[in-house]
């Protein structure tokens, strides 16, 4: 994010603080994010938390997707998202990613960042990045030429036509070539890639960008045993790293990964803890574990 975004945005939260009252989320609220200036280059997360939703409502044709729905993930966290279909989990990640604008609430990156003020284009700059179910990947393309195009590099023709790695990006394209485990396949062409491979090439295009907190839509449907198992390992890797958002139906990856479970059900928290405390829950049972 440019400097004079971060500026803008440490102006808002201290007019936030000079108006607001506390909030309810688990960070004790906006204000107690609000007492310095952000970094620039940094989301401020001294709060103790890298995004918070708060009260959040969307209704689309008179019917609510999205009911006072308030959450909140600290920074390195990884947090799993289960619920029924119509849940409101992809609601969810379209508000905060910038693509439906809800009828009332707040949403924060960090502590001085209101996602709300900005665009999908802006958002993802700042850092949040999102994976949808469907692997998306340029399928002419080499696994090498894929990644390099992620870079956060200049995108216009002239830049694009004499572009060359530097050492340090060299470096990274490495890095990340090696956390998704496809070393050995840099040279192939993607289209020619499983659909589990795809799934971490993206990833991996997504990595390129040094996102602060990845939102990640059913990443392991559609895959070999194989293939979720070394999915488990590389959110594992991640974590800590980035803070992740995971919504999943697989209930055995989701037990491999959670610490947290956040269950959705008709557009707000139904119920929250680990995934043994979340799966002997009544509620739970009784709107989606099943009897």
């Amino acid at each position: 994010m440019t400097p004079d975004l971060l500026e803008e945005g440490a102006r808002r939260a201290e007019a936030y603080q000079a108006r607001e009252p506390a909030g309810r989320t688990e960070s004790g609220g906006r204000a107690a994010g609000f007492s310095h200036r952000a970094t620039p280059g940094e989301v401020d997360t001294t709060h103790g938390r890298i995004l918070y939703l708060e009260d959040v409502s969307v209704s689309f044709d008179g019917f609510k997707a999205i009911k006072g729905l308030s959450l909140d993930i600290a920074p390195g966290e990884l947090r799993c998202i289960i619920g029924p279909n119509g849940a409101g989990k992809t609601t969810m990640m379209d508000i905060i990613t910038g693509k439906t604008r809800p009828d009332e609430g707040t949403v924060f990156f960090g502590s001085t960042i209101d996602l709300l003020r900005h665009t999908e284009p802006e958002i993802a700059q700042m850092g949040i990045g999102r994976k949808f179910q469907k692997p998306t990947v340029f399928e002419q393309l080499t696994v090498f030429e894929n990644l390099e195009l992620a870079l956060k590099t200049g995108k216009g023709v002239r830049s694009s036509m004499f572009f060359r790695l530097d050492s340090g990006q060299g470096d990274r394209l490495a890095e990340v070539l090696h956390t998704i485990h496809l070393e050995s396949g840099v040279r192939r062409m993607a289209g020619n890639l499983s659909h589990g491979q795809k799934q971490w090439l993206e990833i991996g295009m997504l990595l390129m960008q040094d996102p602060k907190l990845l939102l990640l839509d059913e990443p392991v449907a559609g895959m070999t045993d194989e293939e979720t198992a070394r999915t488990a390992e590389l959110f594992l890797e991640l974590k800590g790293q980035h803070s992740l958002m995971v919504v999943e139906h697989d209930m055995g990856f989701i037990k491999c990964i959670s610490d947290i479970v956040t269950v959705l059900h008709e557009g707000s928290v139904l119920a929250q803890g680990p995934l043994e405390q979340v799966q002997n829950d009544e509620r739970v049972i009784e709107v989606y574990l099943g009897r």
